[in-house]
């Protein structure tokens, strides 16, 4: 089976198991968003368009939108707006440009109300106009007066000192007075004309004139993101953090399933491996109170990465895998009559099948079980006993328990005999003469219908 099979089963199996959970954490995850939207109230964007005639170069287009944002452009329409507590600053924040098709520029304006957004983007729209047929040369001002208006300036006040001359020249008819008056005379046409070549020559003339495509269009929906998204945003962010946090929680699991490491961990021979009826409290933790309560109605109270109980067979066929345990115990001590069977603390599983365990057994050998804490585990001094018996479940303890568990048993001058692991399985549902005798188990393996490994 690939990874990616592995995954999707994965997946699957926390969505049946945790589904209580990943509810509630969708709600709170919803709840969660709308209280964000609850602290940032709705905004509304509006946009206004602005034509640049002419032939504009992509590079060019993209400096006028910068022109357009420029905390020039928005301080003075901060100030033409003059919105209490608002500054210029502030509104650079909630304006944008972009250049669409066509040598467009499109303002965006985001207020908390539409009239606000509309009025914002028609300001930054004029602000943007003025302020940039001014650097073009559409207008002048005292800081300009050095680029071709002043020029045109200068060359106005040369044609008037030139008339000036004209007429304080010898108004008669002598050959140097018209020479003079002929001279200053050219000297006007020629400047006017390198003034006409200027104009000609400048390209500013040719990109001057932005129009305003009229006034923007008042918002009637809230701009993204709004209340539904960021409820919808929680409630999914929540999902899928709970879902990652499940993965994650698998990939670190350092808990023995297969039976090697079992075996090698707790340095002694697997002897066979049990089965009893699955339970849905079998994988439940014992206790009670508001807190065991909370965790049953949330549905964590069950491990959710144990793989789901197969059909496997009836009463007979599992006792049958008992006594085979028994019989190996036999065979490999003859002489033990008495050995200890050590389950960890909390293996439901493991309990319920060493209690099987001892009655198969029926006393050869005399077994006597005894639950030990995994994380702390202390095992009686040896009295009387062969050697211990370990019974556990697969998946449920890390190597470092299991091997404190071994040390354990060392220490209580204990030798670990064998090893048997038990799991879980559904019962076949039995036929109107119920369960089947104990005298029948017999009949039952004679007739080779023992389904599975043998023990």
């Amino acid at each position: 089976m690939s990874e990616d099979t592995i995954r999707l089963v994965t997946i699957g199996r926390i969505l049946r198991r945790r589904w209580r959970l990943l509810a509630v954490l969708a709600v709170v995850g919803a709840l969660v968003g709308y209280g964000t939207s609850v602290l940032f109230p709705p905004r509304y964007t509006a946009s206004a368009s602005v034509l640049l005639p002419g032939q504009w170069e992509e590079r060019e287009l993209l400096t006028q939108v910068d022109i357009a944002t420029s905390s020039t452009v928005v301080d003075r329409a901060a100030a033409a707006l003059d919105w209490t507590g608002v500054s210029g600053t502030e509104l650079r924040d909630r304006v944008s440009a972009k250049a669409a098709d066509g040598n467009i520029i499109k303002i965006s304006g985001t207020a908390d109300t539409p009239e606000r957004a509309q009025q914002l983007s028609d300001r930054m729209a004029q602000q943007f106009v003025k302020f940039a047929t001014r650097i073009a040369g559409g207008s002048t001002d005292s800081e300009a007066a050095t680029g071709p208006e002043s020029l045109r300036q200068q060359v106005q006040e040369t044609n008037r000192r030139i008339t000036d001359l004209a007429n304080a020249a010898d108004p008669g008819q002598t050959v140097e007075s018209v020479q003079a008056r002929t001279a200053l005379e050219k000297l006007r046409t020629s400047l006017e004309e390198a003034m006409t070549k200027l104009d000609q020559a400048d390209p500013a003339n040719d990109k001057a004139g932005m129009v305003v495509m009229g006034p923007a269009a008042r918002p009637t929906a809230e701009a993204p993101p709004t209340r539904v998204q960021l409820i919808v945003a929680g409630a999914l962010l929540f999902f899928l953090l709970a879902v990652i946090g499940h993965l994650i929680a698998a990939r670190v699991n350092r808990r023995l399933r297969t039976e090697p490491e079992i075996a090698a961990a707790l340095g002694s021979e697997l002897l066979g491996t049990v089965d009893v009826a699955g339970e849905r409290s079998a994988h439940r933790p014992e206790g009670g109170g508001p807190r065991a309560w909370f965790r049953r109605l949330l549905g964590v109270d069950t491990r959710w990465d144990v793989p789901t109980p197969q059909r496997y067979g009836d009463e007979a066929g599992r006792r049958i895998r008992y006594r085979r345990v028994c019989a190996r115990l036999r065979e490999q001590l003859p002489a033990a009559r008495r050995l200890l069977v050590v389950v960890p603390e909390g293996d439901e599983i493991a309990r319920r099948a060493a209690g099987q365990l001892v009655t198969e057994a029926k006393g050869d050998p005399l077994l006597r079980v005894v639950e030990v804490s995994a994380d702390r585990p202390l095992v009686p001094d040896r009295d009387t006993e062969s050697g211990v018996l370990v019974v556990l479940s697969a998946g449920s303890w890390t190597a470092e328990q299991l091997a404190g568990i071994a040390e354990a048993c060392t220490d209580g001058r204990h030798e670990v005999v064998g090893i048997v692991i038990a799991g879980t399985v559904r019962a076949r549902p039995t036929g109107p003469a119920g369960h089947a005798p104990d005298d029948a188990a017999p009949a039952f393996a004679v007739r080779g219908h023992v389904r599975g490994d043998s023990a």
